[in-house]
């Protein structure tokens, strides 16, 4: 079992279930699943650019990656469609809990000049989305195995039905929410 669900299933849904006084335990926010995202543009001058950022991908999280394919041509960007230009991986049960566990006591203390997570990164409807910069903060990734260091979009998705539940559940997992300065 993991840890973080543990804590959630003991400590968090008690104390949301009181907080918002939810009558029944399926309205607690609970949540679902973590997208790990990695959109590789780099992709267009050299095809074993997707197929290393897959394999990070794999490596941090521990399944199968998907490609991503592009869906309409932009002659700008020298994209045609069906090109792959990404990879994403969705976790969920045991797996997500872990991701989510290493993410909070491993990866992000190890940010430089980290000063917590953003606040407005919910959407409305209580997910939330969180941009890593530097991939190479996971303690997975094999340093001098990168031949690129690339940036991951980690989506977070709950059925909490606003973001203020959704605050809620992540701040009883120990997200380090961002001390706004207004």
């Amino acid at each position: 079992m993991s840890r973080l669900r543990d804590k959630y299933r003991e400590e968090a849904a008690p104390a949301l279930q009181k907080a918002f006084n939810y009558k029944s335990v399926m309205q607690i926010p609970r949540l679902e699943k973590i997208v790990l995202n990695m959109g590789v543009g780099e992709a267009v001058e050299n095809k074993n650019e997707v197929e290393s950022a897959a394999n990070d991908l794999t490596a941090l999280s521990g399944q199968r990656v998907i490609k991503t394919y592009a869906r309409k041509s932009i002659s700008n960007f020298k994209i045609r469609e069906g090109m792959a230009i990404g990879a994403k991986v969705t976790l969920r049960g045991t797996r997500m809990y872990e991701f989510l566990d290493r993410l909070l006591n491993v990866s992000l203390p190890r940010v430089r000049d980290f000063r917590g997570v953003p606040t407005r990164s919910f959407d409305g409807r209580g997910n939330y989305t969180l941009g890593i910069k530097e991939h190479i903060i996971f303690p997975e990734i094999r340093y001098d195995k990168v031949d690129r260091i690339r940036g991951l979009d980690i989506c977070f998705t709950t059925n909490a039905k606003d973001d203020a539940q959704a605050m809620a559940l992540f701040k009883a997992f120990g997200m380090p929410f961002r001390k706004s300065s207004n």
